[in-house]
């Protein structure tokens, strides 16, 4: 058995009562480490954290393990029971579905365990998921490479009168474009992309497109380190939200369409006055 199992968004406590039995259960245990992370981190502590309360033993899978070894992880499912720990839902990402449908065609019996995921925890914020559009991805901009092809379906939603959500870039173990080069994998630092550099591209994009499809003055509201005791949630115009200091990671953004009066109620409490947030924590 293949058991795909939901972390949630917070910490180690966050896994449900079924996840952490499917867990127990198991021979081996991965943890997937780079489409997202828990509010500590995946560090050497992070990890033995997770060991002490759910009393195994975890590989850290980083990218290239799952997209390029993932024959490694199927073929101790056909053998044992083996945990796939994934941060937030487990098909929050298509990494996922990708595993799931391999997994399926070798005729190994898979399990899933949801979990909350930044898809739905955007909610706490008072817009009404069911008012939510296609979600995009903003990645990190570079001299060479700097695409826009998330403007399009922002432009879609907003003619609709939908908000959009924005998850940003994480780059955790990427090779180095000189190391490809050069035939040797040397990995560059981690790097997490924040609501502030996020606001930046969309507004270049936005000047390079032309189409007047959102300004500095278009309402958002930016998260940092959503279903975290210390989450952030800050309501503003993109002009005002970037020049807040939304810290450590994970971020994300909400684009806001037409709005209901309950939502306006509800972004009332988050909204900054005087640049300054009136509520940055939980409800």
């Amino acid at each position: 058995m293949l058991y795909i199992i939901g972390l949630g968004l917070g910490d180690e406590r966050d896994i449900t009562l079924r996840g952490l039995e499917a867990v127990k259960k198991c021979d081996k245990v991965y943890i997937e480490a780079y489409t997202s992370l828990l509010s500590f981190g995946l560090s050497t502590d992070g990890l033995s954290t997770l060991e002490k309360l759910y009393g195994k033993p975890i590989a850290l899978a980083d990218r290239e393990m799952v997209e390029e070894k993932a024959d490694k992880i199927l073929s101790e499912s056909q053998e044992s029971n083996v945990a796939f720990l994934v941060v937030g839902d487990p098909f929050g990402a298509t990494t996922h579905t990708d595993l799931v449908v391999r997994a399926k065609k070798l005729g190994i019996q898979v399990k899933a365990v949801h979990n909350a995921s930044v898809m739905n925890a955007v909610g706490i914020c008072g817009l009404q998921l069911y008012r939510f559009g296609e979600t995009v991805s903003i990645p990190f901009f570079t001299e060479t490479w700097r695409p826009g092809s998330f403007y399009e379906k922002i432009k879609r939603n907003r003619s609709l009168g939908l908000h959009t959500l924005c998850l940003l870039d994480i780059r955790v173990k990427e090779p180095s474009l000189e190391s490809l080069c050069r035939g040797k994998k040397l990995y560059e630092p981690p790097r997490y992309m924040t609501v502030n550099t996020a606001i930046e591209q969309l507004l270049e994009v936005e000047l390079l497109q032309g189409e007047s499809v959102y300004n500095e003055d278009t309402l958002c509201v930016g998260f940092a380190r959503l279903g975290s005791e210390d989450q952030m949630i800050v309501a503003g115009t993109m002009r005002l939200l970037q020049m807040v200091d939304f810290g450590a990671p994970l971020h994300c953004l909400v684009i806001v369409g037409e709005t209901h009066p309950v939502e306006e109620e509800m972004l009332d409490f988050y909204r900054l006055t005087d640049d300054v947030p009136q509520h940055t924590g939980n409800v």
